[in-house]
């Protein structure tokens, strides 16, 4: 594998942003507050994508070899692949934490979703409106079908959800205790409602879990 071959990247400079759930927002849970200043001291590169099938199949020949999204990987392949994609470039491949996952997802926008209050099936794949309608294709979608961000990201949003390194915590609270048995999780995915699309969204699986609605994306260390 060659870097023409690995997952397109875009860069992401350093800065801050508040990490949480937005005033206003009815569906903000308990582990999305408090509302928690968060500096991110170093730029890095973050998939401009998901892992798509055919990328990971290069690291997994088991894997089919689309331009959809990966899926069916658990947290523990999820690391395993950037360790391997680590050794193909010589540079630092991770998962990105929640809080630069969030930060890149926002893009220093500070809204309930990337771009306003409310989203439209046109903005990110989802299959149904808040009152159970079906209105989005009730599938995965390859890369490049929705917008992306002012950072140049797509699909944070809805199509998957995203494995993150950090561990879950029951609140933002910067001294609660971390869980390691529990991966946090984001962004939601094509078979949620958008109350599970919102920016500020979080949930946590076990590191060995597979599921067909979580995949991952790839931060590359400056």
């Amino acid at each position: 594998m060659t870097a023409l071959d690995a997952p397109e990247t875009a860069s992401i400079p350093a800065g801050s942003f508040l990490m949480g759930g937005r005033e206003g927002d009815k569906f903000v849970g308990n582990s999305e507050r408090p509302l928690t200043e968060v500096a991110i001291e170093k730029s890095f590169s973050l998939g401009v994508f998901p892992v798509t099938e055919a990328e990971f199949s290069a690291f997994d020949q088991s894997y089919s070899s689309s331009e959809l999204p990966v899926v069916n990987v658990s947290w523990i392949q999820a690391s395993a692949y950037c360790d391997w994609l680590s050794e193909e470039l010589s540079q630092v491949v991770r998962l990105p934490t929640e809080s630069e996952w969030e930060y890149a997802c926002r893009a220093g926008a500070n809204f309930i979703f990337q771009q306003g209050d409310m989203l439209e099936p046109s903005q990110a794949c989802y299959y149904y409106d808040e009152s159970g309608n079906r209105i989005g294709p009730g599938r995965r979608t390859a890369k490049g079908q929705y917008p992306s961000n002012d950072f140049g990201l797509c699909d944070m949003l809805g199509n998957v959800c995203e494995w993150t390194s950090s561990d879950w915590t029951d609140t933002l609270d910067p001294d609660a205790s971390p869980d390691p048995k529990l991966k946090v999780i984001r962004g939601g995915a094509w078979d949620y409602l958008p109350r599970l699309l919102r920016a500020s969204w979080r949930d946590a699986f076990p590191p060995s879990q597979k599921r067909d609605n979580i995949g991952f994306r790839i931060l590359i260390e400056s």
